[in-house]
């Protein structure tokens, strides 16, 4: 029998690459999500933080003078004598210990002032944010063009009704103008609308809550980040403030740091005054102690309120 042969066809030649093939394209240049270098953004950037840290550093350096060696060395050196505990023993004795007295009148008016500020800032942020009510609109408007009114420009007004209550040379002058934030107020509002979700809210509600268990166990604890960030906003323009206490108050036992240390570094522009340039530094060094510690404790849930809602799931 013939056995039938079997015809083996020839591999077919593999094509040329490049000819009919398609070719992976091959990423060249930066690295993907490596960040472009700016030089003028670097300088900026550096301009920045040397306006920042250099008076502080001047500061710092300073509060470790005497007198006299404010007077004889560089201001962005130190001088030969190391003085910076007794500047802090000498700023809290001067003049009976005043200095205490207007840190605690400075408290006073944060823990009062401030916090009852942002207290009030959550609430009517929150009721602007999740409730419907006639005349909603005019509210808006209304803490919209608080906002942009400076607070200077309602010093004088605020003062004579103030003086017509007699409430003027007392703590309650400064306590009470301070309890009004409307950009605290504007700020929950924005938080809330986004942080609180209305169909937790209602689910609450089904569940049989009232409103005051709904707000203290469900929307209170979503409005941390903000509520951190308004009180360290509040804080900061509390124990700062200037210009409303200067109007206010005539006695000096109810000064708070800001205008005693001014106080004192009028004294050498009076006749006869004392110069205690190093006490005004070493006490200015102590006035923002208490306000770096508080941002560097609070930072953690200030930067997670500056990110809610900036990642869509």
């Amino acid at each position: 029998m013939s056995t039938p042969l079997t015809t083996v066809s020839p591999a077919a030649p593999a094509k040329a690459p490049g000819r009919g093939a398609p070719r992976l394209r091959t990423t060249r240049g930066r690295t993907v999500g490596k960040p472009r270098r700016s030089v003028l953004l670097t300088v900026l950037a550096s301009l920045v933080v040397l306006y920042t840290v250099v008076p502080l550093v001047w500061l710092v350096i300073n509060a470790t003078k005497t007198q006299a060696g404010l007077a004889d060395s560089s201001g962005m050196w130190f001088a030969d004598d190391f003085a910076l505990w007794d500047n802090i023993r000498d700023t809290f004795t001067y003049h009976d210990g005043v200095f205490g007295r207007w840190l605690l009148n400075t408290l006073l008016y944060v823990v009062l002032g401030a916090g009852g500020a942002t207290f009030l800032a959550v609430l009517g942020g929150y009721a602007l944010a999740k409730f419907d009510f006639p005349g909603k609109r005019g509210v808006f408007a209304t803490v919209i063009g608080a906002v942009a009114v400076p607070g200077t420009a309602l010093a004088v007004p605020t003062f004579l009704m103030f003086s017509e209550m007699g409430l003027t040379d007392t703590p309650w002058a400064v306590i009470i103008p301070s309890l009004v934030s409307p950009f605290g107020l504007y700020l929950m509002w924005v938080f809330a609308t986004e942080a609180i979700p209305t169909e937790l809210l209602e689910a609450a509600r089904i569940d049989g809550a009232g409103e005051t268990r709904t707000f203290f166990t469900v929307a209170l604890p979503l409005l941390a980040p903000g509520i951190v960030t308004v009180l360290l906003f509040t804080t900061v323009a509390t124990w700062n403030n200037y210009f409303l206490p200067l109007i206010m108050l005539k006695d000096p036992d109810w000064y708070p740091l800001t205008l005693g240390l001014s106080a004192w570094n009028s004294q050498a522009e009076t006749v006869g005054g004392e110069v205690i340039f190093n006490l005004v530094i070493t006490g200015s060094l102590l006035t923002i102690l208490p306000l770096i510690v508080a941002f560097l404790l609070l930072q953690r849930y200030w930067q997670s309120g500056l990110a809610a809602g900036s990642v869509k799931e």
